[in-house]
């Protein structure tokens, strides 16, 4: 599977609406053992990156696990992300993170913080660091966008 089958399905959608359908995709879900193994699962649908992005400039800073993490802007003003982690449950949450914050505008991604995360309720079942890991994540993606939004570029190599 490509990057770009793995979000297509989710361009027409704004972030918000992102949200609120993996609220209520995770909201069908009681157990929170079954809830991990969907994000493992998720973690595991993620396309393998092309090799010149697992360098160290592309690591998040603030995650125990490794989490590489790429951005590039569209020609149609949209960010395109990739992601992978050495770690299951991580590459798991960063796939949630694509799913939402992929193939949008950089004022979109600005301007929608993800309370997903929240309302489905892993901010209190996450761990102290895979938490602060997510919140690196998330603060990587900001970055990024904000840097789009600002030069209207691509992302300085």
């Amino acid at each position: 599977m490509n990057l770009g089958s793995y979000v297509s399905s989710f361009y027409m959608n704004t972030v918000e609406q992102r949200q609120q359908e993996l609220i209520l995709e995770f909201s069908k879900i009681q157990d929170w053992e079954d809830r991990y193994k969907k994000i493992i699962s998720m973690g595991k649908e993620l396309p393998r990156m092309d090799e010149s992005m697992y360098e160290d400039k592309f690591l998040v800073k603030g995650c125990q696990s490794r989490v590489w993490l790429h951005a590039n802007l569209s020609d149609s003003g949209c960010v395109a992300l990739q992601a992978d982690s050495d770690a299951m449950i991580v590459k798991g949450l960063v796939s949630l993170l694509l799913r939402v914050y992929s193939g949008v505008s950089p004022e979109e991604i600005l301007s929608t913080p993800p309370h997903f995360i929240e309302e489905i309720g892993f901010k209190s079942y996450l761990s102290q660091s895979r938490a602060n890991g997510f919140l690196s994540m998330v603060k990587q993606i900001m970055l990024y966008a904000t840097a789009f939004k600002m030069t209207q570029g691509s992302v300085p190599q």
